[in-house]
């Protein structure tokens, strides 16, 4: 198969996993609810945590995570089973981790089947990012997990998340020595993931500004 056309196969299943609306299924399957018309309006697991219930809200955001893992897994299958001889740029590679990733991110925030709405594209994003820099995730990882039991805001760990993975990547390159694959392409891409995150929160940030974004005060462990 000509690489281009298994680059938009490889686009099309991409977007089409992310498409899938977690936490619209959830809504409508276990309460007969759609979670659009509840809450912030948000499909994420954010909201569907807030108003179903934290159980629930897990599993959204467990799934869309997984969403963003297996839009990868996929692509680097069919990236392989249908590779030409010789070198072959669309096999296992950075940048073919990064297209599938990005295709699932676009399929969860402009969902075919929610009219092209859909949720903010945290979650999904998280599960690229864990299939293409699992360290730095682990980093960001513990950061949200501070952020989070010591202010009990959900949006202000998943912004400054998004900022620790890039610095994490540059840190290790540049202070540690540590080798990263194709880093010329992969902090630029987690740079502009992390602008994207935080555009994707500007009213959360708004809010934060002016003190009045949603806190879960059941999570938070370190109190002033």
């Amino acid at each position: 198969m000509e690489p281009h056309w298994r680059l938009i196969g490889i686009v099309v299943a991409s977007y089409l996993i992310g498409s899938f609306p977690t936490g619209l299924v959830v809504g409508k399957v276990r309460f007969g609810k759609d979670i659009r018309t509840m809450g912030s309006g948000n499909i994420g697991s954010t909201n569907v945590m807030r108003v179903l219930g934290f159980k629930w809200g897990l599993l959204v955001q467990i799934v869309d995570i997984l969403k963003g893992v297996a839009a990868i897994l996929v692509a680097l299958f069919l990236g392989s089973v249908a590779a030409t001889p010789g070198p072959d740029p669309l096999t296992d590679t950075v940048t073919l981790r990064i297209i599938a990733g990005s295709s699932a991110v676009i399929g969860h925030v402009f969902s075919a089947f929610t009219g092209f709405k859909g949720g903010k594209g945290v979650n999904t994003s998280l599960g690229m990012l864990l299939a293409i820099a699992p360290i730095d995730v682990g980093v960001a990882a513990v950061v949200f997990l501070l952020l989070l039991l010591s202010t009990g805001y959900v949006s202000l760990g998943s912004i400054v998340g998004a900022v620790i993975v890039p610095l994490s990547v540059f840190v290790r390159h540049h202070i540690f020595g540590a080798h990263v694959n194709d880093y010329d392409v992969l902090l630029p891409f987690l740079c502009v993931v992390a602008i994207v995150v935080m555009y994707a929160h500007r009213s959360n940030i708004r809010r934060l500004i002016n003190g009045t974004e949603n806190r879960f005060e059941k999570v938070r462990l370190f109190k002033r």
